[in-house]
């Protein structure tokens, strides 16, 4: 298995701390907030809800979707609706992405962003990351739906990976899906902080969701995760403070690491640096109670998601303050 964030049992066995500041990941610290819920949420099979689709195509403007227990499910199974293909996926983005187109005899190829556009014509399908995690690059949605089109025209597919989109609405091109090859994915983990949930979505054409939905079978996802989705996709209310608090939070965070004298790029919910050290970085951190998402390879750097309280952002500020004067 890839190695992701939020891995808070391995730091512990590894360092012996139990005060840790999770900062691996880019979820919303301040997650929206649990109702109770009806005992027949846990009781009963979970049925398809016509409502939580309707709220999630409200929601991401989208003309039609498919319910998925995470974004990670869709990036599972859609390597196995496309007989062998040619594959560009982004560089340096998620993962799990090119893992699993890997693992279907498609010809996978990794190419970065200044790359995308010139790969769009030997490819059958491409896959991009907007705004990109680690590294908060995007693609502006006139240039996606320019690549969808051609890739369109051969039966091809552009899968977007919208993730980390609700911070940035503008770029989304959910509102497109419903035409052939154009694939997005769309998250609850990241935005509303929900990511025990397992609940995701993807907009995309009849066949291509039909497909999806008969790979991954029924009760996809489970009923409390939709109960506690269809509140949280409706309350519009929750979702303009969010927007405001996150976007707070991430301007204190550019200050903060400029401050140190790190430039950063991302977005309100994490950012990343091409660290010269971050193997050293990493473990300065962690000796330290801080957990945060080392890049090893192609993304060589370190990511930092939000801090929960005020304790722990002056806990960031000392680690690096330190690390700054060693």
């Amino acid at each position: 298995m890839l190695e992701h964030g939020g891995n808070l049992r391995d730091a512990a066995r590894r360092f012996g701390r139990s005060d840790w500041i999770d900062l691996s990941t880019g979820i919303n610290p301040h997650g929206y907030p649990i109702p109770t819920l009806a005992p027949d949420a846990w009781h009963r099979l979970p049925e398809p809800d016509a409502r939580l689709t309707d709220a999630a195509c409200t929601y991401y403007c989208a003309p039609q979707l498919l319910p998925v227990a995470g974004t990670q499910a869709a990036i599972q199974a859609l390597p196995r609706l496309r007989p062998p293909s040619r594959v560009t996926v982004s560089a340096p983005s998620y993962a799990e992405h090119a893992h699993h187109w890997g693992l279907h005899g498609h010809t996978r190829r990794l190419a970065p962003y200044a790359d995308l556009d010139r790969a769009v014509d030997d490819s059958d399908v491409v896959v991009v990351v907007n705004p990109n995690n680690p590294t908060g690059e995007t693609v502006p949605p006139a240039l996606l739906l320019d690549w969808a089109a051609r890739l369109r025209a051969r039966g091809g597919w552009l899968v977007v990976d919208e993730a980390f989109g609700d911070t940035a609405p503008t770029l989304s091109v959910a509102a497109h899906a419903a035409q052939p090859g154009l694939i997005v994915l769309r998250s609850v983990g990241k935005f509303f902080g929900l990511a025990g949930l397992r609940l995701g979505f993807v907009a995309a054409h009849e066949t291509v969701l039909a497909g999806l939905a008969g790979l991954l079978g029924p009760w996809a996802v489970s009923g409390p995760a939709q109960d506690i989705a269809l509140l949280a996709l409706g309350d519009t209310a929750w979702q303009q403070e969010t927007q405001r608090q996150l976007e707070r939070a991430g301007d204190r965070m550019r200050a903060l690491l400029q401050a140190h004298g790190i430039e950063s790029n991302g977005t309100p919910l994490f950012q990343w640096w091409p660290e010269a050290h971050p193997e050293a970085f990493h473990e300065h951190m962690a000796r330290r109670g801080i957990w945060c998402r080392l890049f090893r390879e192609a993304a060589r750097g370190i990511r930092l998601g939000l801090p929960s309280g005020e304790e722990g952002w002056q806990r960031l500020d000392q680690a690096l303050s330190e690390w700054s004067k060693r």
